[in-house]
């Protein structure tokens, strides 16, 4: 049975768990659309979300972003890159290690379907003041570091708790994340 008496604030965690479900469902529509899985969809949104921040990708921080393994994430590359929408490049500093790039065949695809609402989004947000829609970026960047802070690593607990136990990153963990990695698949024609 529910509580009728929640907490204060429970109404915006249920707000923001129905708009959550809502954009899962829109991409979900997207991705049945046009032939793409929703990893797929994923996938192509941390890869835009780091060439936006200026972060090169590699497939192990692709794969580390998602929480795959190297066997999957090799798949999910070669599928997007089958299909033409991302490309794996040689580094130019280090020849040995594969980025990957967002094809614009991509961006445009993703615009058709998403560019209206990312405009009524932004038209709604410019009906805030900018105190307003400080608090907003406030209030979303600090779910987004909660929702962050919980996800776990293993067995050995969220970061969180190893952080407060004293643990740091492993090396193998610093490798996931893609430092320095290469990608054999790159060489495939």
């Amino acid at each position: 049975m529910v509580d009728p008496v929640e907490p204060d604030g429970m109404d915006l965690v249920h707000l923001l768990r129905e708009v959550t479900l809502r954009l899962d469902l829109a991409g979900a529509q997207f991705a049945g659309r046009n032939g793409l899985h929703p990893t797929d969809l994923r996938a192509l949104i941390c890869l835009l979300d780091a060439a936006r921040a200026g972060t090169e990708s590699t497939p192990g921080r692709l794969g580390a972003g998602l929480g795959l393994n190297s066997a999957g994430t090799t798949a999910l590359i070669d599928r997007l890159e089958r299909l033409g929408l991302i490309r794996r490049v040689r580094d130019t500093r280090d020849r040995r290690r594969v980025l990957l790039e967002v094809d614009e065949r991509a961006v445009a695809l993703g615009q058709s379907f998403f560019g209206p609402l990312i405009d009524r989004t932004l038209a709604l947000l410019a009906t805030f003041e900018p105190g307003e829609q400080a608090a907003i970026r406030r209030f979303l960047s600090g779910v987004r570091d909660t929702v962050g802070e919980e996800e776990t690593v293993g067995e050995r607990g969220t970061v969180r708790e190893r952080e407060t136990a004293g643990e740091g990153e492993t090396a193998g963990e610093r490798e996931t994340a893609g430092e320095g990695e290469t990608d054999v698949a790159a060489d495939r024609p």
